[in-house]
């Protein structure tokens, strides 16, 4: 289930707002994907540039490692995910199986510059962050919070108002009465510099 969910300019000035008006303005290209009763909200910072896409969904360069993460975690598989015989991922096994774990996915940001043509942190300039409130109020049966790479974790833990965890850990959190654990995990980029495997023990802590 796809919706569309307020964001809002943050930390600039009315002259900086105006002035993004003439450099490359780049916004979300996906739909937060919502499974219904989803429990657990899996939040990166930005796609990269699309010509860098295997497919139109969460994670589509096929040098990022988060789906052979999850191929490792639930199947002991890390080409669970993969078109045999092809450099893509396979789309619709990921949404179902995203549905059937009750997993969810957006990102931190809605709207963003390149300061660079890649999509590591260091390269993005955020313009408007999500509103992760309002994600949250639309999953009540969610109370677990993983952030991929340090952008991620800074903008969820700031707009929660809570100390971000080290790497493999997590930090607790209580928003409108509800208690949050949020995983801080290491980027699913290979620019993060341990295996494949090593990201999926870390991240099994959240998603299992």
């Amino acid at each position: 289930m796809a919706q569309a969910l307020p964001s809002g300019t943050y930390g600039m000035r009315a002259a900086q707002v105006q002035g993004l008006a003439t450099m490359n303005v780049e916004r979300h290209p996906f739909q937060p994907f919502i499974p219904d009763g989803a429990r657990i909200l899996v939040l990166g910072t930005f796609p990269p540039a699309a010509h860098r896409w295997c497919m139109p969904f969460y994670y589509p360069n096929f040098q990022n490692d988060m789906w052979r993460i999850m191929g490792i975690i639930f199947f002991d598989d890390r080409e669970h995910f993969v078109v045999e015989g092809e450099r893509r991922f396979d789309q619709p096994r990921i949404e179902a199986f995203l549905t059937e774990q009750g997993i969810a996915m957006y990102d931190t940001a809605t709207c963003v510059v390149r300061t660079r043509n890649t999509a590591s942190d260091k390269d993005l300039q955020i313009v408007e962050e999500t509103d992760i409130g309002a994600m949250l109020d639309s999953m009540p049966r969610c109370n677990v919070i993983v952030t991929a790479g340090m952008l991620a974790t800074s903008v969820v833990c700031r707009r929660l108002g809570v100390d971000a965890p080290k790497v493999g850990d997590f930090a607790t959190t209580v928003y409108k009465g509800r208690y949050f654990r949020i995983y801080r995990m290491p980027s699913s980029s290979r620019a993060y510099p341990i295996t494949a495997e090593r990201k999926a023990a870390l991240y099994a802590l959240a998603l299992r």
